[in-house]
């Protein structure tokens, strides 16, 4: 991938995930609203996603999933010295969830801080670790995406239940010779931010489906041909796309435009549900842990969401 000349370079050592125990199915859902397992599945691909219990929580679940990245990358708490954590459910905002995870870890004294840039707050994060890495100001950076949905959404509300979860992803990013992290595409479209709100403290999750639908299917095409473009990868390199698990549809859509026939396209939005920062990481994880994915390989990560933000660019598999 290209990156400036001279520079050190950036990359992922490990991934890791973790999901909450509890399962909901469509035909659970079926028992308390009006819909049914084939209204949801052709409307957004999902047929369970998983939810968090009362007692765990969007920090409990980052704490498993860095946990799980830290192992992976063979090294130890006292080597990091930059969490960033991207969330957009936080219960209260003050503290923030980088500096809690990192002391639940044992990683002492870093740097720590949040970044709220909903579902596309994980590739936001981890360009952010990237960066730190090539210009030295951190070594070893551990980046979590990790929400807690259900506690934002109003599960009588069909339109919304059926499609948020519970869950975390992360990645540990260290210096590398060669660049493994390429540059960020990045953007947003404030003009739309109140497509998705929570309106006010007391409110829960509102989205306009259709214009979050119409939006991702003709505007984030482009953008992720141009973190192909500024990582000198073509899509036809590419092993994997991994998009953000909104839904299915929207899934598929962008990957016909995007021509990256030789790529598996992540589908963990089926079975996972769409869990906003935590999901391209979760994706991740289970991909290179069912074996999808190999060392080396290049995927395209692009995450969109709430704001409207949106940011792409191209990771080597560790």
């Amino acid at each position: 991938m290209r990156i400036m000349r001279g520079a050190p370079g950036a990359k992922v050592l490990a991934f890791g995930g973790y999901q909450p125990s509890g399962v909901v199915t469509n035909d659970d859902l079926a028992k308390t609203i009006d819909t049914n397992d084939a209204w949801i599945q052709s409307r957004v691909g999902i047929k369970e996603r998983r939810i968090a219990g009362p007692e765990e929580s969007e920090i409990d679940i980052a704490v498993q999933a860095g946990g799980k990245a830290l192992a992976g990358s063979g090294l130890s708490a006292g080597d990091i010295d930059l969490v960033i954590v991207a969330t957009c459910t936080l219960e209260a905002q003050i503290p923030n969830a980088a500096a809690r995870v990192a002391h639940r870890l044992g990683i002492h004294a870093p740097g720590a801080f949040d970044v709220n840039a909903a579902c596309a707050g994980f590739c936001y994060a981890l360009s952010a670790a990237a960066d730190a890495v090539r210009a030295g100001s951190a070594t070893h950076v551990l980046v979590i995406g990790t929400e807690k949905l259900s506690q934002w959404v109003d599960w009588t509300d069909r339109a919304t239940c059926v499609i948020f979860a519970d869950g975390a992803g992360a990645a540990v990013v260290g210096p590398s010779e060669t660049p493994g992290i390429g540059p960020v595409a990045w953007g947003s479209a404030g003009d739309k931010a109140e497509a998705i709100a929570v309106k006010a403290r007391d409110s829960y999750l509102y989205q306009e489906g259709q214009t979050v639908f119409r939006w991702a299917t003709t505007a984030l095409a482009p953008v992720a041909k141009e973190a192909c473009d500024r990582a000198g990868v073509a899509p036809s390199e590419l092993a994997a796309f991994v998009p953000h698990q909104a839904n299915l549809r929207i899934i598929e859509a962008i990957a016909r435009k995007l021509g990256a026939d030789n790529a598996v396209v992540a589908k963990d939005i089926v079975l996972a549900g769409n869990t906003s920062a935590a999901s391209i990481p979760l994706a991740l994880s289970r991909m290179t842990e069912r074996g999808e994915l190999r060392s080396g390989d290049l995927a395209l990560l692009l995450g969109f969401g709430a704001g409207l933000t949106y940011a792409g660019q191209v990771v080597e598999i560790p």
